[in-house]
């Protein structure tokens, strides 16, 4: 659905209207900010390149009366019950060996993911000179802490009216004795340039998600999204895509920003292969909603993440596209949301349907292979949106590929029952009982990572 234009009215003309015309007044009140209208602009632009002249509505998650109310049904959910083979070549031909993964069909899935869901990253991107801005010397709980203040300066000498400084704060517990393993989330750091923020979860009683880290022996680090590329369609002109772009619009297959958050989160382990407090070969990384996204691509694309924690991540990150529960294709290519994609995503909301998508979600999930990966959700009374069983099934999904390397699957292919931690394999899933929060799941993904990260003993308490 297009924005309508906005009018600017005389003030004249505005006072009588404001005087005698209520309805008027919320109208007003509720016109679109020149972020939405600049965003509108760029994805019509987009539209035209790609000769779409509509798109399909979302769903509508809020209103249980409204005709496309999201559906919640699971008889209802699964209208395109057959997937792509991820085994399988483009010639028809079965990947029957690692080697047939790797040289074959892996490249023909990445491919297909470039081009048509999260889009290519130029295949020459900026260095990123990186910055100590302060280290100070804390405590966490029980636990003393070394705490930096990192920016990345992102070469912009290509085109200078455009800067990208990407935000980083790592702590590592001050007592360690060598490298420690780390975990990144995609969070908050502060007030970020170029892009919207939002609170968070309600933080939960007992110990935080950093300290149970830091329990381990570990370290942690939070990434801001938003100092690497805005969260806007507005910004895909600013930015490390509008920089790259010499602040021109995209092409259709140009990269989006959960490519762009993934860009950086890996221009942070450049970092942390600098430092000598981490140990950058036992680097997780985790993320929720849309950063739960993010984190998948970003794990799906980078080998050097060692495991990941993929929180309620829904459509367009773990949730097969081919599912009609909670979010659909049609609600990320909306307006708020398309900005995360390629621009050729826009076309399975408008001339082509889900159907045609020439992979699904659980071939990305297959990308992560052989490293681990767990996913996790909240119940649906709360989290249906992200459709807790269609990122189960894109977990079951990649089994094969995970078996074909010598890992271990969820050890089912049947939905399990709420609070069951599948955790036994390489690939892990769980559905908690809260909303829409990564925090009953963290003791969970905590025990799963320590697995593959072979923590040190805890450290003492400085008490």
């Amino acid at each position: 659905m297009r924005i309508p234009q906005v009018i600017q009215p005389s003030f004249a003309a505005l006072a009588i209207v404001l005087l005698t015309a209520p309805a008027a007044i919320k109208a007003w009140q509720a016109a679109p900010s020149p972020t939405q209208i600049a965003s509108q602009e760029d994805r019509q632009k987009m539209m035209d390149l790609l000769h779409i002249t509509s798109l399909r509505s979302g769903a509508n998650g809020s209103n249980p009366q409204a005709p496309n109310y999201a559906n919640y049904d699971e008889s209802k959910a699964n209208p395109y019950p057959v997937l792509p083979d991820p085994l399988v070549l483009k010639n028809g031909m079965k990947v029957t060996t690692a080697k047939m993964w790797w040289d074959q069909r892996r490249p023909e899935i990445v491919e297909a993911f470039d081009r048509e869901i999260y889009g290519r990253v130029p295949a020459v991107t900026p260095g990123v000179k990186w910055e100590v801005l302060q280290t100070t010397n804390d405590m966490s709980g029980d636990v003393p802490v070394v705490t930096k203040q990192l920016v990345g300066h992102v070469d912009n000498s290509s085109y200078p009216q455009i800067s990208v400084d990407i935000q980083l704060v790592l702590t590592t517990p001050a007592k360690a004795t060598g490298p420690v393993p780390v975990i990144i989330e995609f969070g908050f750091t502060g007030p970020a340039r170029g892009g919207r923020g939002g609170p968070g979860p309600a933080a939960p009683a007992g110990p935080t998600w950093q300290q149970q880290v830091l329990a381990k022996g570990w370290g942690y680090a939070i990434i801001s999204p938003t100092s690497i590329q805005a969260d806007n369609g507005a910004g895909l002109t600013q930015g490390i895509i509008g920089l790259v772009n010499k602040g021109q619009p995209r092409k259709p297959d140009d990269w989006g920003a959960l490519r762009a958050w993934a860009w950086g989160s890996s221009r942070a382990l450049d970092y942390f292969e600098t430092d000598k407090a981490v140990d950058a070969k036992r680097v997780g990384i985790e993320g929720h909603s849309r950063y739960g996204k993010a984190t998948i691509v970003a794990m799906a694309y980078d080998p050097r993440f060692a495991v990941a924690f993929v929180s309620s991540s829904g459509e367009g990150g773990a949730k097969i596209h081919r599912r009609n529960w909670g979010e659909l294709v049609e609600n990320v290519a909306a307006v708020n949301e398309y900005h995360w994609m390629a621009g050729n995503f826009l076309k399975y909301a408008g001339t082509l349907n889900w159907n045609d998508l020439p992979v699904d979600s659980h071939e990305l999930v297959a990308l992560c292979a052989p490293r681990p990966v767990f996913i996790s959700a909240g119940a649906t009374e709360g989290d249906g949106w992200v459709d807790a069983k269609g990122m189960f099934l894109a977990a079951s999904g990649a089994g094969p590929v995970y078996r074909l390397l010598g890992k271990k699957d969820m050890g089912t292919t049947e939905f399990p029952p709420i609070e069951t931690a599948l955790i036994d394999g390489d690939l892990a899933f769980r559905q908690h009982t809260g909303g829409h929060t990564p925090a009953p799941n963290w003791p969970t993904f905590i025990t799963f990572a320590e697995r593959y990260l072979k923590e040190p003993a805890p450290l003492r308490s400085a008490r």
